[in-house]
């Protein structure tokens, strides 16, 4: 047998383990956050975090700013968490579960379903008021690290099937937000910095198919790239996704973690940091909201409670009747393994929606007027209501379902199947 030191890792595995874990951490981080900004410490907190300035001025789009540490972390650190989005979405597309066609059909129709439907939720709920427009797309997306961190509190009794599927419907869902950041949330377009970006992922496309895989190249363009796109008035984090289709990737069929691959070796040295740091810092940074001043009219109003409806029901709602009607119509298989309640379950943990709308939020209302500030954080409390509450149920549905006939033996051979590619990876390494 080879020796797990001699191993070549597996990207998913790492992957769905450093997510896990991180997704734990961020939910301590966030539980600190709005214990902090609800005791004493709450003003220090607000001030560190919106009101002290750190840096140059720097004119962004058409507004000249100095950057407080809210706004590095929003611009800067999520720049790299949205840099490894675009390797792991590259990783799969080019060489993983989304290669095909085939592969990509369920998980991008259910992605699809499970943005559209709570963005009609959210804009159905709050019609009567054209200011909360702005915020539809707050409850279109997944939070990955807070779902499979839920997910992975239920152990074996969760089907290989159904994290592997959440994985490839969140990552989808990445995508979707992206676009919408980048389409949606853009105004005050500097052209010559637009023009200066497109030049640097020109270089970066050149140097790629010319199979230049020096890493610490692809890093200093990546760093020029997301200053120009900051300046270009384009968000920031979008660099970071770009920048990420540009790195080499070497195919490895049914194993994607070759080792002298760029892009295989960045996935896995920033996936800790993301997991274990940024995702937690942005965590702690942006879900600190103080509700002692908001009563239940604020707690139960229509922005609030149509981001809630949107995470809660039109996630679920979307995610499933997508899945349910593509097996029925034969367009895809249902989940290996699965039973129809354990789906519902992951289409419902779907409605964990907490990094990525709490970032989408922040672009929705932007302002440091009072009403803004306070749509922001009656934002705030949709995106809790919502996220815990398909926390919570997605996990007992999970917990108390029965499973599958042959979960057992459909898990053993998965396992069996994984430890073999293992250990031809590792005499492979021996030679």
């Amino acid at each position: 047998m080879a020796n797990s030191s001699t191993r070549s890792h597996s990207a998913l595995r790492d992957f769905l383990q450093s997510e896990a874990a991180g997704g734990v951490l961020l939910m301590i981080a966030a539980a600190a956050a709005m214990i902090i900004a609800n005791s004493a410490l709450g003003e220090t907190y607000d001030y560190w975090l919106h009101k002290f300035k750190v840096g140059p001025e720097i004119m962004l789009g058409a507004q000249l700013k100095k950057f407080t540490i809210h706004l590095w972390i929003n611009d800067g650190l999520m720049a790299i968490f949205f840099f490894l989005v675009g390797l792991e979405i590259k990783r799969e597309f080019v060489d993983g579960r989304l290669s095909s066609w085939e592969k990509r059909r369920l998980p991008f129709i259910a992605a699809l379903a499970g943005m559209i439907a709570p963005a009609i939720v959210f804009l159905s709920i709050t019609s009567g008021n054209p200011a909360f427009t702005n915020g539809w797309a707050i409850p279109a997306a997944t939070d990955i690290a807070f779902a499979i961190g839920v997910l992975a509190l239920l152990g074996k009794r969760a089907p290989t099937s159904l994290k592997l599927f959440l994985v490839t419907v969140a990552i989808v869902d990445d995508m979707g937000a992206v676009a919408i950041i980048a389409l949606v949330y853009t105004d005050g377009l500097q052209t010559v910095w637009l023009a200066a970006s497109v030049g640097i992922l020109a270089l970066m496309y050149f140097l790629n198919k010319s199979k230049v895989r020096s890493i610490p190249i692809y890093l200093i363009l990546s760093i020029i790239l997301w200053y120009f796109v900051l300046r270009s008035g384009v968000h920031a984090t979008v660099a970071g996704v770009l920048a990420a289709m540009m790195i080499p990737i070497i195919k490895t069929p049914g194993a994607p973690d070759a080792k002298n691959s760029p892009l295989h070796i960045l996935e896995h040295a920033i996936h800790p940091w993301s997991a274990y740091l940024i995702i937690p810092i942005f965590g702690f940074a942006n879900a600190g909201v103080n509700i002692g001043g908001l009563g239940l009219n604020e707690i139960f109003s229509p922005l609030p409670l149509g981001i809630a409806a949107g995470l809660f029901f039109g996630k679920q709602f979307g995610i499933f009747s997508a899945v349910w009607l593509a097996v029925k119509f034969g367009f895809a298989s249902k989940l290996r393994g699965a039973t129809w309640v354990q789906i519902y379950g992951v289409a419902m943990l779907c409605g964990i929606g907490f990094t990525m709308s709490l970032f989408i939020g922040e672009l929705a209302f932007v302002g440091n007027d009072a009403y803004m500030m306070k749509l922001r954080e009656e934002a705030k409390i949709g995106i809790l209501m919502g996220s815990i509450l398909s926390a919570i149920i997605g996990f007992l549905l999970l917990k108390f379902a029965p499973l599958h006939s042959e979960h057992d033996t459909i898990e053993a051979a998965e396992n069996n199947e994984s430890d073999t590619v293992e250990m031809s990876e590792g005499k492979g390494s021996k030679e």
